[in-house]
């Protein structure tokens, strides 16, 4: 801590100085000034390269597979580096309504908001850090004017007095404890920045995962209103044929049964489908409204193969994977702010300046002055606090490293369930069709037998009851094959490049 003090006072009974005397004494001032910033230059210089205790970084080892479990043994064969999680958002997602609000949301989120707000809180923290490395310097002023009249014997005058100190405070950091700090901190900051990535990219999932369930809500509606005209001519039907006493009350009785279920299921599906709204709403940041519609749901586009690219390359993709690592270096950096507790602290202490009885011999006569001083501590006993205190870095340090690992495994086993989902839900969505087209044709040959008069109602019923729910199923397993397509952009590291 180095204070410089520039004093200044001003009397109107100052004396004053030889000529001689004044330019001696300033000589002597200014070679001391050089003097003090010659040491002031060596300590900067020492500080600059002395040591820093602690280790440094270095990446730890991953255990990562060679291919992805869930891949085809064709595909396992043929991995390139291409992969879907390199490929950006919009070149994903298709639909060009569902890129707007994907667009909307990015900008307007709140999650994605307060992550950006964490940023710059992470970069703030990092200059109060980073300061400690540097001298600071301060100025305060004062000044007074006494005039008392004359008393008695005393006669009157005037004092006048100013005033000026410029404080500096430095301490060396020869261990490296604020040079660690601040790795410590600027890893804090990149943690912070990747953990804003992996919101982006959880949105994307989420507003694209919302969209395709608004449009699979859409179709099942769609479904469900052709499902209510379609039995509703058969109950019309079935009543005439009823009236003419061709068929019996249990036919029209079993009709309306088929009429009232599907109409039933008519208003879930607008509640459904209302509630769904107002959560992409509230994803993109409005408040609960409707929201535009653009390609239907068996229009959307999606590779019939996925590329999942090289496993090592996770890695550098996943921003999870990336924050964890980030968060590791912090971890490993405050282990050397930890053992620099165990070293002196060193206080240097400097104040050249100048100082005069009068005013206008501020910067003249034998008004310079300089003192160095320089303080040492040690700790010697502190009950075994910086002893616990490395402890405790090592400890965190290490439970860093093992969420880190724990990161990288977890996000290799995302990825396969997603690998697995996606081509068992195509092959499942492939065989849903069959049955859809084979549930539509057993309902179109019983009705035909119905209308001839060959079967029961309670044969048309059986079948489009089935008919229906085959449909139904088909629209869900579209939707699961563009859930896990989402599933596996997001566990490949994509939806946070922009």
């Amino acid at each position: 801590m180095a204070p410089v003090l520039l004093e200044m006072c001003n009397s109107n009974a100052a004396e004053q100085t030889p000529p001689l005397k004044r330019a001696t004494t300033s000589r002597h001032a200014l070679r001391g000034f050089e003097y003090f910033l010659s040491v002031v230059f060596c300590v900067v210089v020492l500080s600059l390269t002395g040591c820093v205790v602690g280790p440094n970084y270095k990446r730890p080892i991953a255990n990562t597979p060679g291919t992805y479990r869930g891949l085809t043994d064709t595909e396992a064969a043929s991995v390139t580096p291409a992969s879907l999680g390199d490929q950006k958002w919009w070149e994903v997602f298709q639909d060009q309504q569902l890129q707007q609000l994907i667009r909307s949301a990015l900008q307007q989120n709140y999650d994605v908001r307060i992550a950006a707000e964490r940023v710059l809180e992470a970069q703030a923290q990092l200059g109060i850090t980073r300061a400690n490395q540097y001298p600071s310097v301060s100025v305060n002023g004062t000044g007074a004017s006494l005039r008392n009249p004359a008393t008695g014997p005393i006669p009157s005058y005037t004092y006048n007095y100013g005033r000026v100190a410029a404080n500096a405070t430095w301490e060396p950091d020869f261990w490296g404890l604020y040079r660690r700090a601040t790795e410590a901190a600027r890893a804090q900051l990149l943690a912070t920045e990747w953990a804003r990535q992996e919101v982006n990219a959880t949105l994307v999932a989420n507003v694209a995962s919302a969209y395709f369930q608004l449009r699979e809500l859409d179709l099942e509606l769609d479904i469900t209103k052709r499902a209510v005209a379609s039995r509703t001519e058969s109950l019309q039907l079935t009543q005439t044929l009823e009236e003419h006493g061709i068929n019996s009350i249990l036919d029209v009785r079993q009709a309306e049964q088929l009429v009232y279920t599907a109409t039933g299921q008519i208003a879930d599906q607008e509640r459904r489908i209302e509630q769904q709204e107002n959560l992409l709403s509230i994803l993109m940041g409005n408040n609960p409204a409707g929201v535009p519609r653009g390609t239907e749901l068996t229009a959307q586009i999606h590779p019939p193969e996925v590329p999942a690219g090289l496993p090592s390359s996770l890695l550098e993709r996943r921003p999870d994977i990336r924050r964890s690592e980030q968060l590791l270096i912090a971890a490993n950096a405050q282990i050397g702010v930890a053992r620099a507790a165990y070293f002196p602290q060193i206080t240097l202490t400097a104040a050249p300046g100048f100082q005069s009885a009068a005013l206008t011999n501020l910067f003249s006569g034998p008004s310079g002055l300089w003192t160095f001083s320089g303080a040492i501590a040690q700790p010697i006993f502190t009950a075994g606090k910086l002893r616990n205190g490395v402890r405790l870095a090592e400890a965190q340090q290490q439970e860093a490293l093992l969420v880190y690992q724990q990161t990288i495994q977890g996000a290799f086993r995302e990825v396969s369930d997603a690998l697995v989902a996606y081509r068992k839900d195509q092959e499942f969505r492939a065989q849903q069709e069959l049955l859809a087209r084979s549930a539509e044709d057993a309902s179109q040959l019983s009705g035909r037998r119905y209308s001839s008069g060959t079967t029961s109602y309670l044969e048309v019923l059986t079948n489009e009851t089935n008919y229906f729910s085959a449909e139904l199923g088909l629209a869900q397993a579209r939707l699961n094959e563009l859930l896990s397509l989402v599933q596996i952009y997001q566990a490949l590291g994509g939806g946070w490049q922009q």
